[in-house]
């Protein structure tokens, strides 16, 4: 029952809207502005650079909190990689904004943060690499993403957890569908640094 509970919490904390919230709180809808997602690049995008870090912050701290707190409960992995994907889950079909959420970038990156540090510092590093080299966040999210189930794997993380990331990254790949479309006839937007 305590295992249910954690990962239902999880759920519920990763649906908290940071970017809706944030957004709110500079007098914009973020879901009817720019590129209409709730995730810390649009935020940024229409309400300011500060606003953007405010969301990435609070998506990424509602990821690593439930997964941390999972962790420090003594429970195993199964139940903390679930926590983390309901977290990560929570973000995407969160049921405070009737289940249309972000792309959960920043809110994997959270949960895989407190889940597989090692190899999530190696994700960061990819995804810093080709952000600074391209200025193109969505590229370097859905590399990031793509890579994020092999270096679980390489770094030896359990199973449960590397399936936790394999389908972070299948849906964050595909929450990117429209960007990709974008890449290719070369007209995504670059982030100004």
């Amino acid at each position: 029952m305590a295992a249910v509970l954690m990962i239902f919490l999880a759920y519920l904390l990763g649906s908290v809207p940071t970017g809706f919230l944030v957004g709110s709180l500079a007098g914009v809808d973020v879901r009817r502005a720019g590129s209409g997602n709730v995730g810390a690049t649009n935020v940024a995008r229409v309400a300011g650079k500060k606003h953007g870090l405010l969301t990435l912050m609070g998506d990424i701290a509602k990821g690593f909190i439930p997964v941390f707190i999972s962790l420090q409960m003594g429970f195993g992995a199964a139940v903390t990689s679930a926590a983390a994907l309901a977290a990560f889950l929570g973000h995407l079909y969160p049921v405070f904004l009737k289940f249309q959420g972000g792309k959960g970038v920043a809110t994997g990156l959270g949960a895989l943060l407190a889940l597989a540090p090692l190899a999530t510092l190696a994700l960061v590093v990819v995804f810093s690499a080709i952000a600074l080299a391209g200025r193109i966040v969505s590229l370097a999210s859905i590399v990031a993403a793509g890579v994020a189930p092999l270096a679980l794997w390489l770094f030896d993380y359990p199973a449960t957890s590397t399936g936790a990331g394999f389908l972070m990254a299948l849906l964050i790949i595909w929450r990117h569908r429209d960007n990709i479309r974008r890449l290719r006839e070369g007209v995504e937007p670059r982030f100004s640094l």
